[in-house]
């Protein structure tokens, strides 16, 4: 449970940390990765959006703009992985809906607190091999820690969406899957729903540790 927290609050933090600086061979994830952040201060920084009273419109903002970025869907069928085949059309649409609404509201608290924390973002650089890319950043924290963080999209139409991130090499996406594989094989597919819907057992649905990505 420690190593799941502490990996979703860098997830925000490197979410919104990133900026021009230190870029190196700079190209389209890049890019959507470095506007994505910059409309998510401007939400998160605008006079006229603070306080409690504004929380919603803020989260509502946010919400479009994860929309805009993350590629729900691919996540979601990446992470559910061979028991995706096995679902409906129409249960594989309320999945990705019960997934995206899991992510943002494991994260989503956390963001506002996290940009207090931000301090620089070091690109490492970026690969593109065809329809798939991947941004390594170094996060650097107020107290000069260190954490690499790799972002791994692919190219949809209309441009690039993130479909993992990896916080010190573990996968956002592998980690859910371990812990959605577990579930189902151990009880049931209806009971994983039923988990995604609640958030039993907070960031952790099967109360098992992370994996470590491959």
């Amino acid at each position: 449970m420690r190593a799941v927290t502490r990996s979703c609050t860098v997830l925000i933090l490197s979410a919104i940390w990133l900026s021009a600086s230190g870029l190196v061979m700079a190209g389209e994830p890049t890019e959507l990765i470095r506007q994505t952040t910059n409309q998510v201060l401007k939400i998160l920084e605008d006079p006229n959006l603070q306080g409690a009273a504004k929380q919603a419109e803020r989260q509502e903002r946010l919400h479009q703009m994860a929309d805009q970025a993350f590629d729900w869907q691919e996540m979601a069928k990446r992470a559910l992985a061979r028991h995706w085949r096995g679902l409906a059309p129409q249960q594989q649409q309320e999945f990705v809906g019960l997934f995206r609404d899991l992510v943002e509201r494991t994260y989503m608290n956390r963001l506002e607190t996290a940009t207090q924390e931000k301090q620089d973002i070091q690109y490492v650089g970026e690969q593109v091999d065809g329809s798939r890319s991947a941004v390594k950043t170094n996060v650097v924290t107020k107290r000069n820690q260190q954490v690499p963080i790799e972002y791994r999209l692919h190219k949809v139409t209309g441009g690039w969406k993130i479909y993992d991130v990896l916080v010190e090499g573990i996968s956002l996406v592998n980690n859910y899957r371990s812990q959605f594989d577990r579930i189902i094989s151990s009880s049931s597919y209806n009971e994983l729903v039923q988990k995604m819907k609640t958030r039993q057992g907070g960031d952790d649905l099967s109360g098992s540790p992370p994996r470590k990505a491959p």
